[in-house]
């Protein structure tokens, strides 16, 4: 467990606390005076995103964005991270497992002066921006695979099962971000209960609704084009076969006459003749003339 102080003035100190342990849980308890029960939400892999209002204290359980860590993806989980954030009046307490840029970031605008933050509220409202923000980054990232894909199907003239994997793959993914997101509307309105400006709030807002609808166009467009990539991948079997057909037109009526004559039965027109070979040969030229004739006029190509 790391803890750090990321930084402190006359109104408020933040507190910062990376990989807490279930060992470390009773004494963090006891020195914030945060009930049990809400760390071990920080700390479960499979928690959900959610808001209490706990009267001194303030809890919001978030997940930011995150690079899958399972080929998989087989829940939130494998997407996303936790973060989870208590504001008193006097301190903001965060608490995630692995490093979050946000936190980085902010905790040094703090330091240098680029970000005056008057009150705890509104370091948690940066963060809680900061953890919609992934998912916009995280949309644009899929939003340029999705474009990369879609070329390579339409300017390639073979189908590769791969590209069908990789659509899939960022379907499962967008599912899964809108899925997270959907959930997380709890957390989003419950700044609107903070002790901040309503302008502030409805540039959450605005925020949290830009990424729900990115994720929500970009899912649509997975799934089309999965449906659009089976379509022109059965035209193309479609055109497999139609070439196999006209070739099958030419050589159907050649390979019943082969297999007629290769029956030798002594009574076989021109079995016997001088000549009967080049006669059957030019038998099957003519047919073979006669068929392209019929092809070229059907328009059959």
């Amino acid at each position: 467990m790391i803890v750090k102080s990321l930084y402190k003035n006359d109104v408020f100190e933040w507190i910062d606390i990376q990989d807490m342990k279930y060992e470390n849980i009773s004494e963090i308890s006891k020195q914030y005076k945060i009930n049990i029960l809400h760390l071990k939400d920080c700390i479960n892999t499979n928690h959900l995103p959610k808001a209490e209002d706990l009267g001194e204290i303030k809890f919001i359980l978030a997940r930011t964005s995150s690079e899958p860590g399972n080929k998989f993806l087989n829940s939130i989980n494998d997407i996303s991270t936790k973060v989870g954030i208590f504001i008193k009046e006097n301190l903001v307490l965060t608490i995630h497992r692995v490093d979050n840029e946000r936190i980085k970031k902010l905790s040094e605008e703090l330091k240098n002066g680029t970000f005056q933050a008057a009150n705890p509220y509104r370091v948690a409202l940066e963060l809680g921006s900061g953890i919609l923000k992934s998912y916009r980054k995280e949309n644009i990232n899929l939003l340029e695979k999705m474009e990369k894909i879609e070329n390579d199907i339409f300017t390639k003239t073979d189908s590769n099962s791969n590209e069908i994997k990789r659509l899939y793959r960022l379907k499962r993914r967008a599912s899964l971000n809108l899925k997270l997101l959907s959930i997380s509307n709890e957390w989003v309105n419950f700044y609107d209960k903070l002790p901040i400006e309503k302008i502030e709030f409805n540039d959450l807002k605005d925020t949290y609704t830009e990424v729900m609808s990115g994720f929500e166009y970009l899912n649509s467009q997975s799934t089309s084009l999965i449906s659009l990539f089976l379509a022109l991948t059965d035209q193309r079997n479609n055109e497999s076969m139609k070439i196999l057909a006209v070739y099958s037109a030419y050589f159907l009526p050649i390979t019943f006459l082969a297999s007629l004559y290769g029956m030798n039965f002594q009574e076989m027109f021109g079995i016997d003749h001088e000549y009967g070979f080049y006669w059957m040969l030019g038998i099957m030229v003519v047919i073979v003339i006669v068929t392209s004739i019929f092809m070229k006029r059907k328009n059959v190509k």
